[in-house]
């Protein structure tokens, strides 16, 4: 069995990433299992990004690996808490 992925494995992997060039968090990662019997999780990121969300839409259906695995970024709504 594989250590879990935590926000600290995130964030290293982001900065190892070459698709998350220019790319800074504005909280820490976000991780939710999608069932206790799954292996799959989702990881919510939150990223400082200009008015026009062109970092952000920079970074949607792109993919990396995670370990062993191949992760999708997908778009979400903006966080409403956030200006």
């Amino acid at each position: 069995m594989s250590t879990p992925i935590t926000s600290n494995v995130v964030k290293d992997i982001i900065k190892k990433n070459q698709i998350f060039n220019n790319i800074i968090l504005a909280l820490k990662s976000y991780i939710i299992k999608i069932s206790p019997k799954s292996d799959m999780a989702i990881v919510r990121l939150d990223i400082w990004d200009v008015q026009s969300r062109s970092k952000a839409k920079d970074l949607i259906n792109r993919c990396f690996n995670v370990r062993n695995y191949i992760a999708t970024i997908r778009g979400a709504n903006m966080n409403p808490g956030m200006s």
